[in-house]
Formats: structure tokens, C-alpha cells, sequence
């Protein structure tokens, strides 16, 4: 193993929208892989802590340590968390002081006895691929970019059998079921790219899954059409879907359209509830973050719904909309942005703590996640942090 790892939060401008300041961009998803994960499997190490003074606290599941920004003393690799290695183990050359992707720098190598202490652009370099992130809404290029390769890299480790009883549309090679239940009638296309169903993973009759794609353990497939898309832990699918990136722990349990679009956790969809994701223009999508636009450059955009976010039935979002953490969107007056804690989709009220911190309560032990005082300590921040703004 290298040195130990410490990966370096973005600050929360509005380009991270809605994820910046509510969880460690690091534990978001660039393909199946968190960034984290990328990193750690690029270097072969773990991941001491992640540093941001705008994260430090934050609790969830199987995160580091969240930290204050502070000085990193070597032996130590400190890595950029807005970029995301392709696959493949990096071996560092000797004297390499700075890894770099795409003409930025990527990390720091810190030796024993220096020390880091701010972002820096000098010093013998080493390229590595991948993609650096400008901001939220570039987790779907990532997507695009690793998803394919990702899932193909699973074809190398022994499954279940092919399921008999499913219909399969190119070679049954490119399946991998490791403990998933599949009924009979379930539909894999893999003439695009190869499909993974994780342990405790469920596709019912009445699903058809075009890969590349990847479904995560424990998520239950419900029926409809999903493709080309990521679905984390513990999330329940229905409806179309396309594209897209479920974190985990996400509910979509009714019809309704998601394309290019990311769920942070625990979000909850409400029946019928769609998304946009291209323009009648064609043209290219701008966000609008509390006043600020954003530039994409992509023309598929749907929404970004932040962690915790709930919506009502028959919600439809217009293109490259973002939703803040915890915001529950219902009534009129639903625009491109909803605020964090929004009360209604006007966000002229807000979700109090202690309602936030008692639908979170009844929630996650709906996924066999215990409610701790260490989450609710965490959540409380949370809330507190982002409802001030």
C-alpha cells in the first residue's frame, strides 16, 4: 500500500449545485465508482480523511473522516476530488510531485517530512486519465465517459448462471447476476454494453434493461425501461429511466420519466413525477444556481435533485433543473431552482429542523439504515448550514 490518501472537497460554489457543502463531492458518483473509490483504486491505498472546512462533520454510512482544511504531512498523496481517474493502477515515477489530468493538477505527492498546505502548480509532473469535473452537472459526462468500461470490467469475475427464463437481446456473456433474483420476462439488451445486478439486486417482470448498466445491491427493479444509467444501494426503480445516476438509497417506486439526471440520497420521487432533459431548442442547457448561471455545454440535462429531496405527485421539472438538499417540491410556482429546505416550490418557506430531522428519522430505517445520534447530530448541521443561506 502507498501512502495513505486525503482527498481535497471542492469549495461550494454554485457550479456544485446541490451537492456542494451537503456531502463530500468525493462520495458522489463518476460511473459505478464514487470518486473516492476511483482514487483509492488508482493508488492503491485508503483514504485517510477529506478535507474542506465546509464538510467537516458530515456523517452518513461508510465515508473518512470529514475534516477542516489543515495541513497534510508526508508520507501522503492529497487528490483533487473534482477529478476522476479513468480505471487502471497509477504507478508513480520517482521524483513525480504533482499527478495531472487534462492539463490540470490532479494531486500532490507529499514525502516524508514535507508538508502540504494549499493547492499548488509546480514541481515535476505525471499524467494520469480522467475527467475533471466543473462542477455537479458533469457527473453525467463522467457517466458517459466510465460507465461502459466500468460494468465490462465486471465480465472478469465468475457470476450466477444467465437467467433461462429472461429474453436476451446480444451475447448472454455480457451478464453478471451475483446473487440478484430476476424474474421470468425481464428484458437484458446488451448489444450496447454489459449489465450488472448486484447482490440482493431484484428486476421483476415487466423490466427491460439496455446496457451498459449497472444496478447496485439490494435495489429492486420494478418494471419499465431503464438504460445507460447507475443506480447505487438500496434504491427502488420504476418508470423510464435513462442516463441517469441514482447515489443510492433513492425511491422512484412509480411511472414518470428521469433522463440525465442525478439523485443525491434519499430522495423520494412522487408518482409521475418527470424530468426534462433537452431543450425544444436542442441547444445547450444553462442552470440558474440562486441568481448564478451556469454554462453546461451539454445538451441532454435533466435535473440535479440534492440529498433528502421529496416530490409531490405529477411533478414535472424543465430542463436543467436543480433542487437543493432537503427541499420538498409541491404547488405552484415551480421554477428551474428550488432552495435547500424549501417548504412548497417557491421556497418562500422553509422545512424547519425539527420536521426535517423527523421525516429522516422514520425514513432511513425504511432501508434498514439506523437513525444514530451521530446522523441526526449531522443532519442538524446539515440543516442548519444551508437554511441560513
Amino acid at each position: 500500500m502507498t501512502a495513505p490518501l486525503y482527498l481535497l472537497d471542492p469549495l461550494p460554489e454554485p457550479a456544485w449545485a446541490p451537492f456542494g457543502g451537503a456531502r463530500p463531492v468525493s462520495e458522489l458518483r463518476a460511473g459505478v465508482w464514487r470518486i473516492r473509490e476511483r482514487w483509492e483504486a488508482a493508488l492503491g491505498t485508503r483514504t485517510a480523511a477529506i478535507l474542506g472546512d465546509h464538510v467537516a462533520g458530515f456523517h452518513e454510512l461508510d465515508e473518512p473522516p470529514c475534516r477542516p482544511l489543515e495541513p497534510v504531512h508526508g508520507p501522503a498523496i492529497v487528490a483533487r476530488a473534482d477529478v476522476a481517474p479513468a480505471g487502471g493502477r497509477v504507478a508513480i515515477a520517482p521524483g513525480v510531485e504533482r499527478l495531472t489530468c487534462g492539463g490540470a493538477t490532479a494531486a500532490w505527492i507529499v514525502p516524508e517530512g514535507a508538508t502540504w498546505r494549499r493547492e499548488h502548480h509546480h514541481g515535476a509532473e505525471q499524467p494520469i486519465e480522467g475527467v475533471v469535473l466543473r462542477g455537479a452537472f458533469d457527473l453525467l459526462g463522467a457517466l458517459e465517459t466510465f460507465l461502459a468500461a466500468d460494468c465490462a470490467d465486471f465480465l472478469a469475475h465468475a457470476a450466477d448462471p444467465t437467467p433461462e427464463h429472461a429474453i436476451i437481446l446480444g451475447d448472454p456473456a455480457r451478464i453478471r447476476c451475483f446473487g440478484a433474483t430476476v424474474e421470468p420476462g425481464v428484458v437484458f439488451d446488451v448489444r450496447a454494453g454489459a449489465i450488472v445486478l448486484e447482490r440482493g439486486a431484484e428486476a421483476r417482470h415487466g423490466t427491460r434493461i439496455e446496457g451498459p448498466c449497472y444496478v447496485g445491491p439490494g435495489t429492486r427493479l420494478m418494471g419499465g425501461d431503464v438504460r445507460a444509467s447507475v443506480f447505487g444501494p438500496r434504491c427502488v426503480v420504476r418508470g423510464e429511466v435513462s442516463g441517469a445516476c441514482f447515489t443510492g438509497y433513492a425511491n422512484k417506486a412509480h411511472d414518470g420519466f428521469v433522463g440525465h439526471s442525478v439523485l443525491g440520497q434519499w430522495v423520494n420521487l412522487g408518482a409521475g413525477t418527470t424530468t426534462s432533459n433537452l431543450k425544444n431548442t436542442y441547444g445547450p442547457v444553462r442552470l440558474v444556481v440562486a441568481g448564478t448561471p451556469i454554462d453546461t455545454g451539454r445538451q441532454f440535462l435533466g435535473t440535479l435533485f440534492g440529498d433528502h429531496v421529496k416530490t409531490a405527485i405529477g411533478t414535472l421539472l424543465a430542463t436543467g433543473t436543480v433542487v437543493g438538499v432537503g427541499a420538498n417540491v409541491f404547488g405552484p410556482g415551480l421554477g428551474k431552482y428550488v432552495r435547500p429546505f424549501a417548504w412548497g416550490s417557491t421556497g418562500v418557506e422553509l422545512l424547519d429542523e425539527a420536521g426535517f430531522l423527523r421525516t429522516a428519522e422514520r425514513v432511513l430505517p425504511r432501508r434498514q439504515v439506523e437513525f444514530t445520534a451521530a446522523r441526526r447530530d449531522a443532519l442538524a448541521a446539515l440543516h442548519r448550514r444551508h437554511s441560513a443561506r
